[in-house]
């Protein structure tokens, strides 16, 4: 089976749109088009974009190569004279958005971006396909670093979502705050600290726990980490403790009640003078079972299937709609849907944070000119030119960096109205 190419990861109306447009000459008319979420999920404070980085590479390889075209035309998708635009098509306009790693709310325009509505127009999925949910992702692993209070999370969702979601879920929680990621690839590529060490299966092939223990300690050294539940916990860490002493780096329980057993387990490891050998805890975690588990004595987590499906939100819920379009003059003039609950804000949006006393009040957005307090976006593509960007740690201290600008309540897991409000001056 061929990879599928990255022009095609796009819908069948955007194409039908391109070419009808470049019947009607609308095609070449210069177009701006915002990329927001009307709202956020239900009861959540804020949102974090992610996936900027993943979209600029995915722009740089957006190509209709000869056996897509043949495609477009044997299926009548396209008329002969667009196949032959397509052929040579490439981005020619500019890209802003917000950084990776930063908190949005609804309205905020995450991305802008600005072309010939040829340009813009067959972007549209390939676009949102990834910020919604490379940013759901961020999100939810933002909120889960929260309710940790500090004690490390690793990444364990690949087995739970797509293969190419799980590199890029690794990527998005890494920014957010995540320690390490247990996917290979998105070590590979994404330079991401990976970390692993056995499962349940790897005990029950030796002839006994003792033996399975000692075959690891003698591999990876005392300093591994010893999953203890696959029969009983206290009979476990005599075993481990037996293995590998009182230098045994961790030990991780993966089900149970979490709380109730990593307190036998520490007041054990503690009488058996391994006061430093630490508790890791995974199973089916999200950032309310973190929060729950705050006074028990783990040290670390391994978060997967609530991380790699968003916590509830599998989607950001983010849209591309045109905002501006060239007028007769020549001069951009706004647009706007105007019918029903999805209606919009027409005009290109600069935004701001506005703070005082170095806490966050409102996300400012204007219509004419750049308006006060921490400007938001930042140019990522210029005439088609992809910019020199920040690296993925650069975001994350970006991340940890803006969260810690917001109010103390955006870090509550109850139910609440984004922490602070929209406010568009200047509205069309």
């Amino acid at each position: 089976m061929h990879p599928i190419p990255t022009a095609l990861m796009t819908d069948h109306y955007e194409l039908t749109m391109l070419t009808a447009a470049r019947s009607s000459g609308a095609a070449s008319r210069r177009c701006v088009f915002e990329v927001f979420a009307r709202s956020l999920p239900p009861g959540r404070r804020y949102g974090v974009v992610a996936g900027h980085g993943r979209l600029l590479d995915a722009l740089e390889a957006f190509r209709f190569h000869d056996e897509d075209l043949r495609w477009l035309l044997q299926k009548e998708i396209v008329d002969a004279a667009t196949a032959s635009w397509l052929e040579t098509w490439r981005f020619g306009g500019d890209v802003w958005g917000y950084r990776e790693g930063e908190p949005y709310f609804p309205g905020s325009p995450v991305v802008t971006i600005e072309g010939t509505f040829a340009d813009t127009v067959i972007l549209e999925t390939l676009v949102l396909s990834i910020l919604n949910h490379d940013s759901a992702i961020a999100s939810a692993a933002a909120r889960m670093v929260s309710a940790a209070r500090g004690r490390p999370l690793m990444e364990f969702g690949s087995r739970r979502t797509h293969e190419q979601a799980a590199v890029a879920a690794a990527r998005a929680a890494w920014i957010a705050g995540f320690e390490a990621t247990s996917n290979l690839a998105a070590g590979r590529i994404h330079g991401l600290p990976t970390a692993g060490t056995s499962a349940h299966a790897f005990t029950l092939v030796h002839d006994d726990e003792p033996a399975a223990f000692e075959a690891q300690v003698a591999t990876l050294g005392k300093a591994t980490t010893l999953l203890i539940d696959t029969f009983d916990e206290r009979a476990a860490v005599e075993q481990g403790i037996t293995a590998a002493g009182t230098e045994l780096g961790a030990v991780r329980i993966d089900s149970g009640d979490l709380a109730t057993v990593a307190r036998g387990v520490r007041a054990q490891l503690d009488r058996l003078g391994a006061t430093g050998t630490k508790i890791f805890a995974s199973s089916d975690l999200d950032e309310y079972v973190l929060a729950e588990l705050a006074d028990a004595p783990i040290d670390a987590y391994g978060l997967g299937t609530r991380l790699a499906t968003g916590s509830g939100a599998p989607t950001a819920s983010l849209v591309y709609k045109l905002v501006a379009r060239e007028g007769r003059n020549g001069q951009l003039v706004p647009v706007a849907k105007s019918a029903h609950e999805k209606s919009t804000v027409g005009g290109r949006k600069h935004a701001a944070r506005h703070s005082r006393r170095g806490v966050a009040r409102a996300e400012r957005l204007s219509v004419r000119q750049q308006p006060r307090g921490r400007k938001l976006q930042v140019p990522y593509v210029t005439d088609g030119e992809i910019l020199p960007q920040p690296s993925l740690a650069a975001a994350r201290d970006h991340h940890r960096e803006a969260m810690a600008e917001l109010p103390p309540e955006a870090l509550l897991l109850e139910p609440g109205d984004p922490v602070i409000p929209t406010i568009i001056e200047g509205r069309r």
